[in-house]
């Protein structure tokens, strides 16, 4: 798969409890489970050849995410294609990831979910996302720390 190789992950890298999906909510956003907090935290990507994939494919991030529990979510989101390595807070990539897991029947029973972004970077922010299996819609709300 090229964009493991652009990410320098392998199969294995993988959570397999969550499948590779494209969602979208105004965008289209790779989803992409690591199967460690470790690995996520790791991220050293191929710049050049992501942003040739988000290019191609019409993604505008690649939303990349852990599992904490099922009410919490460690994520990254690289933004090639913006000339952003990665951003710490990403509203559109959270509303497309609570799409996402309504979609493969992963959303709790509250339908709400709290992802943590930006830390591994130093700019940590923590989005509420609600995503009801009634309402179509996806809600996320939430806060980051601001640029000094």
């Amino acid at each position: 798969m090229p964009v493991l190789a652009a990410l320098r992950w392998s199969g294995g890298d993988l959570d397999p409890a969550f499948p590779v999906h494209v969602a979208f909510a105004g965008n289209h956003h790779l989803m992409l489970a690591a199967g460690s907090r470790g690995r996520l935290a790791e991220l050293a990507y191929d710049f050049e050849a992501l942003e040739a994939l988000c290019h191609a494919h019409g993604w505008t991030t690649v939303h990349l995410f852990h599992r904490d529990s099922d009410t919490l979510f460690h994520a990254r989101d690289p933004f090639p294609i913006g000339g952003v390595v990665e951003d710490p807070a990403t509203g559109a990539a959270a509303a497309a990831f609570g799409g996402y897991l309504r979609a493969i029947g992963r959303a709790p029973a509250s339908g709400t979910v709290t992802v943590l972004q930006g830390y591994d970077m130093g700019r940590p922010s923590r989005l509420t996302v609600t995503a009801h299996t009634a309402d179509a819609r996806v809600g996320v709300s939430g806060q980051a720390v601001p640029l000094p």
